[in-house]
């Protein structure tokens, strides 16, 4: 994962994000969309059957498609015509508490263009925004009861050598007044069960609570 902390003064932010929001290198465009998400497994084999469980999962499937085409669009705006391919399609990462769907998505920049141009027609991500993309923001304003801060923001770099590597800014916790604030989240379509979204929002948050916990007991604690 992309890991980071920045001290801000009055705050602090820290984070291990899985996903990348896009990479531009040697002139090369590259989006990751991550959609689909089950827990870890407690044992090897029932870590297998939650991977096969989530790929053969019709809801899981459908959002990822919808999501992945949305990053082959977004990278066709900044991408030669006909350079845009999936060069990873529905593999399986595995993380510390939870399993994702992941896709990669490549194109070549064209002529005139720079990491500014990407970074515009990439952000924010689908995949913590939706599809189609300005409505699904108009509906977030709407109806979540919390600004987002720098949740599902960009973190990452801009190279004096035109490159850019920046992922979005999930698995986050924002540290302000000895309190700690993490945020979590999950993709939700038409046939979506609400406890099983809330679930995946526990088991997102988990690596960042647990991460909290061992440096309160203090990191020499076996877990």
């Amino acid at each position: 994962p992309y890991m980071f902390y920045y001290d801000m003064g009055d705050h602090h932010v820290v984070g291990a994000s899985p996903e990348i929001l896009v990479r531009l290198e040697n002139g090369t465009v590259t989006a990751r969309p991550i959609a689909g998400t089950r827990p870890r497994g407690k044992t090897r084999e029932q870590d297998v059957a939650l991977a096969e469980e989530l790929l053969a999962d019709p809801k899981e499937l459908a959002e990822h498609v919808q999501l992945m085409d949305l990053g082959r669009n977004d990278v066709g705006r900044v991408a030669v015509t006909g350079s845009v391919k999936v060069t990873d399609n529905m593999m399986i990462e595995r993380y510390s508490h939870v399993m994702h769907i992941v896709s990669n998505v490549e194109g070549k920049l064209k002529p005139g263009m720079d990491a500014i141009d990407v970074l515009k027609a990439t952000f924010p991500a689908g995949t913590v925004s939706g599809a189609p993309k300005v409505r699904a923001m108009e509906i977030i304003d709407e109806l979540e009861p919390s600004k987002r801060g720098i949740y599902a923001g960009a973190v990452g770099y801009l190279g004096f050598n035109g490159d850019m590597d920046v992922a979005i800014a999930i698995r986050t916790g924002v540290i302000k007044n000895n309190m700690l604030h993490v945020q979590a989240g999950a993709g939700i379509v038409a046939d979506s069960v609400p406890h099983s979204e809330w679930v995946e929002t526990q088991n997102k948050a988990r690596a960042v609570l647990r991460a909290a916990e061992l440096v309160q007991a203090g990191l020499d604690v076996n877990s």
